[in-house]
């Protein structure tokens, strides 16, 4: 008989699902729904860093992904769905109300973004962050040591401190703070009260300072003394969390026929975007996925005895059971990548504003492909422009939020694609920084796996990556790693598989294209990437 699963994926702007026959391990549909208020630009402040999603977004992407997909299937199909599994960015916190339903859906807070969904981007709470850092060092226990040593202004915590504190009409009814991976199952399977969730281990290890060492999430006695705001919140979370092949429940019958399934379908647990990216890219122990998107996510697994008790600083985590079940998973990461090419296209798009309006979308559309043609003219030499990746801030290794990017090097006759170059050079030497940051601190990385949208449609970044990393980087041939990874963890979930392995190994696909590192570039591009670690020095002191 066949049993099929459906993985869904929220991204930054859209909701992605697709839908897999266990069986035979085809992928049989997929859907894409983009969120609608987000597209329009709703309850977000670039110029603050200030990112926001209303949940509604996400509930009526749902909707609108399943059908999608489902319109797809053959009726006696859909009947043979068994399980579904979500995935979400991270950390993309949203305060409660006691009932569990986040602010955003009362009528009062319809518009209020202090009280929607925080989305990982959102960096609103340095000051938080750096608060929680100094008491934590202070602190009997360092809540930040399963952390890299360093908590982020991009998590659970200093995210739901900085709305409460600058929100005095949400405190009224917030409660309790939930991760968007954490809230979608608990939605759809009816258990939505704080104290039933069933967390999600990745969110909680790497984003909520979360571990079985101290007993769970940070004592309320640490929580009150960091803010009397916080009084009470750490006591509504159940410090047993859960490991994404687990089942979060049956879906509800309400949502069952809303969304077109049939009755008794599993929800697995929870799993931020990036992890689950790297089940779907077929992560085994000792391999780096790089996640390759508006930022970047490098997720490694190591076996326990590899790490022996060490904590590994600077980095955004080390959880047992994070990825693969059995497994440490440690996550890396850059804060921005395709954002700096994004940032830059936008520069070179104010000069559209002379045309007619109808005629400067299809001329914005053209310029990162045309520049991508002219850099990959461009020889590499000693004397070429260098940028720091900051544009930002800094995640890996050491984050530090409050750091800006920086070009040097120019002179009146740089060109726009050698500027293009000089960034794309960046974000491949802040990868190689995270890989030799690991190495030194004795984390074995064998193989780079790619995944993402830039993996797949840029050829000349890959290379570029490949060559200054100095590893031949394979990519995933899958355009949703995502999807099929929280799909991968339902299969198991649901019992078809007995371990995340077995389902990986029998689901996964193939590798589209390898990059090889060539011998030829390796000489200038050290001797780049010491003038990039020197200019990052200069930027840190400024």
């Amino acid at each position: 008989m066949e049993k099929l699963v459906i993985g869904i994926d929220y991204g930054t702007d859209s909701c992605r699902a697709i839908s897999l026959d266990t069986v035979s391990g085809k992928e049989l549909a997929s859907h894409t729904s983009v969120y609608p208020r987000w597209k329009k630009g709703l309850y977000c402040d670039p110029s603050s860093n200030r990112y926001r999603q209303h949940p509604q977004d996400y509930i009526d992407s749902l909707v609108e992904v399943i059908h999608g997909l489902l319109a797809q299937l053959p009726p006696d199909k859909v009947e043979n769905i068994i399980a579904l599994g979500i995935d979400t960015t991270g950390s993309t916190p949203c305060l409660t109300d006691r009932d569990g339903t986040p602010l955003a859906l009362l009528p009062e807070y319809g518009d209020d973004p202090d009280a929607m969904f925080i989305l990982w981007k959102d960096h609103t709470s340095i000051r938080e962050a750096d608060e929680i850092n100094a008491l934590a060092h202070k602190w009997e226990i360092d809540y930040t040591s399963r952390s890299g040593g360093i908590y982020s202004s991009e998590w659970f915590w200093a995210k739901a401190l900085h709305a409460l504190r600058v929100n005095r009409k949400i405190r009224e009814k917030a409660c309790s703070i939930i991760e968007h991976c954490d809230w979608m199952p608990a939605l759809l399977t009816g258990n939505l009260k704080p104290e039933k969730v069933k967390r999600s281990r990745c969110a909680a290890g790497h984003k909520g300072m979360w571990a079985t060492e101290w007993g769970g999430y940070p004592s309320q006695e640490f929580l009150s003394a960091l803010d009397p705001l916080l009084e009470g919140f750490g006591a509504r979370l159940k410090n047993e969390t859960y490991t994404s092949d687990n089942s979060a429940g049956k879906l509800t019958p309400e949502w069952a026929e809303r969304l077109g399934l049939p009755q008794d379908v599993d929800v697995a647990v929870g799993i931020i975007d990036a992890h689950a990216g790297a089940i779907g890219a077929g992560i085994t122990a000792h391999t780096m996925v790089k996640i390759v998107g508006t930022s970047t996510c490098d997720i490694v697994v190591t076996p326990k005895e590899d790490i022996a008790g060490k904590l590994i600083p600077g980095i955004s985590g080390q959880v047992d059971g994070s990825v693969i079940p059995g497994l440490i998973g440690l996550e890396a990461g850059q804060s921005a990548f395709g954002d700096v090419y994004a940032w830059w296209k936008e520069v070179l798009s104010w000069s559209l504003n002379l045309l007619p309006e109808g005629e400067r979308a299809e001329a914005a559309a053209r310029i990162l492909p045309q520049l991508n043609e002219e850099v990959e003219r461009l020889p590499v030499t000693e004397s070429d422009p260098v940028a720091v990746d900051w544009l930002n801030g800094r995640r890996t290794p050491f984050v530090d939020l409050t750091l800006k990017g920086a070009i040097t090097g120019i002179t009146l006759a740089t060109t726009p694609a050698q500027i293009f170059k000089s960034l794309v050079e960046a974000t491949a030497f802040g990868s190689r920084a995270i890989m030799e940051h690991l190495a030194k601190e004795g984390v074995r990385v064998n193989e780079v796996i790619g995944v993402g949208g830039i993996s797949l449609k840029s050829p000349y970044v890959m290379q570029t990556l490949s060559d200054i990393m100095g590893v031949p980087i394979k990519v995933a041939a899958t355009q949703q790693a995502g999807a099929l990874g929280a799909a991968m963890c339902a299969a198991v979930a649901s019992g078809v598989f007995p371990a995340m392995e077995s389902a990986s190994e029998f689901l996964g696909q193939d590798y589209s294209t390898v990059y090889t590192p060539r011998a030829e570039n390796r000489g200038i591009y050290d001797i780049l990437y010491d003038k990039y670690r020197k200019l990052g020095k200069f930027c840190s002191d400024f």
